[in-house]
């Protein structure tokens, strides 16, 4: 799944710096290619990614490609979103969710 510049594609090497050491709120996506809700879930993290993206960052981790830090945060279900700040998760959604309610998490945040 093709990300644009605006939602950052991660990997075990630059989850750290991209993530855990960001000033803004992060919103992590942990997804996979098989995955039907994640493919569902991509456009609206894009839009909210071009919206609020002067307050917040949005990444996406494979989790096919990217096992280890699935397993550091215990993601085993698909799409999973943790909020992140000041390196920290504060928030997560486990599962599909509108727009509206992402946004209004990520508000929460700021």
């Amino acid at each position: 799944m093709a990300t644009s510049e605006k939602v950052k594609e991660l990997t075990t090497d630059t989850f750290e710096s991209v993530v855990l050491k960001s000033s803004t709120p992060v919103l992590v996506d942990f997804w996979a290619p098989w995955c039907g809700p994640c493919k569902m879930l991509a456009p609206i993290l894009e839009e909210i990614a071009s919206e609020m993206a002067d307050r917040i960052q949005i990444a996406k981790v494979d989790v096919e490609e990217n096992t280890d830090v699935a397993a550091q945060y215990q993601v085993n279900r698909l799409p999973t979103m943790l909020f992140f700040k000041d390196g920290k998760v504060v928030d997560q959604i486990i599962g599909w969710s509108s727009k509206p309610e992402l946004s209004a998490r990520l508000e929460a945040l700021i």
